[in-house]
């Protein structure tokens, strides 16, 4: 099970501030913290890119307001789940 430290918050934090549906990741780098718990709670327990999909989909609509449909969740989803799997595979290889 992958840890959950500074670093890898970060590395996620970096990732939506990348896709930032809202537009506001230049100003505002602590915009999408919201999501950081919640994601990462889900990627230790084992969630696959459906899940992230749907969590990312339930935000956009009911926490920011926005379609989720013109922002493909589905990419930022798989997107996620690579990024997790190369944490993994990081941190086993450093040891942690």
């Amino acid at each position: 099970m992958q840890s959950w430290t500074p670093s890898v918050e970060n590395s996620l934090r970096h990732l939506l501030n990348e896709w930032d549906p809202i537009g506001v990741a230049d100003d505002v780098q602590d915009e999408y913290d919201c999501m950081l718990a919640p994601l990462l709670r889900q990627l230790r327990g084992g969630a696959d890119q459906r899940m992230v999909d749907k969590f990312l989909r339930h935000e956009l609509e009911h926490h920011f307001g926005l379609d989720p449909l013109l922002l493909r969740p589905e990419t930022m989803a798989a997107r996620v789940i690579a990024w997790w799997t190369a944490v993994g595979k990081v941190e086993r290889t450093d040891g942690a």
